[in-house]
């Protein structure tokens, strides 16, 4: 239910964490692979050769997610090097917190390009090259349905904005074969929310399993429903959160 076999796929933000277990995990299932990065040329390509060793064509596209010219852009170059596009994972993204009072505009002003803009303008490129059976799987939040502390307000509302974009999008691209859902991580242990981090116990105490989850967890639920076992699946959300939004 979770064979990619002859597939391409792009996902965004996936040098390092949820983005690069991602593109792994796809590859395992035998999709082909690209993967944009901002910063770090190195990371994304030693998850261009974990993708290589697995039999899969790789490719790495340089791309800043707050650069509207840059997202499409690299759309247009991984259907390029894969010859065609099945699969679209709207990964990137970032994390500032404070209280909105005192926050920079330069702040919020960040948070809603990467959160939010990258993920329409990405979409946006992608639709005419995906076809039936197409899959655009969006990276959300625990946090968009449930803001379980303070000073992640801006934060969480990014994240809830994908659900509605998730939701319309679905409506209009159901009809020709594609589908959109969305995928709510908890706390998981990346660079951006270490296990052992300062912010890490306080995560812990919510999520009733009682331990963060790991980037390979997120990674299987896409790999789920960008598999044919998602085909009926479709403007819908899957947390997974350790029980953390029970």
């Amino acid at each position: 239910m979770s064979d990619l076999t002859g597939k391409r796929a792009l996902v965004t933000g996936a040098s390092r964490g949820i983005g690069a277990a991602i593109a792994l995990a796809l590859a395992k299932a035998g999709a082909d692979v690209a993967i944009t990065y901002s910063a770090s040329p190195d990371r994304a390509a030693e998850v261009v050769r974990g993708i290589e060793a697995l039999g899969r064509r790789g490719t790495a596209i340089q791309a800043d997610s707050a650069d509207p010219a840059a997202i499409r852009r690299s759309v247009e170059e991984a259907v390029g090097a894969l010859g065609g596009l099945d699969i679209l994972v709207n990964n990137a993204g970032i994390a500032r917190g404070g209280p909105l009072e005192t926050m920079r505009l330069e702040d919020i002003d960040a948070i809603i390009d990467v959160n939010i803009r990258s993920v329409v303008l990405a979409s946006q490129a992608a639709i005419p090259h995906l076809g039936q059976g197409g899959r655009i799987v969006n990276i959300g939040s625990c946090l968009a349905e449930r803001v379980a502390m303070p000073g992640i307000t801006v934060y969480s509302m990014s994240k809830s904005a994908l659900i509605s974009l998730t939701k319309g999008l679905s409506r209009e691209l159901g009809p020709r074969g594609i589908t959109v859902n969305i995928v709510h991580p908890g706390p998981t242990d990346t660079d951006m929310n270490p296990a052992d981090g300062p912010q890490a116990e306080g995560q812990r105490q919510l999520v009733s399993v009682g331990h963060y989850g790991q980037p390979e967890d997120i990674a299987a639920a896409v790999v789920f429903l960008a598999g044919p076992g998602g085909r009926q699946i479709n403007g819908a959300g899957i947390t997974v959160d350790g029980g953390l939004n029970a």
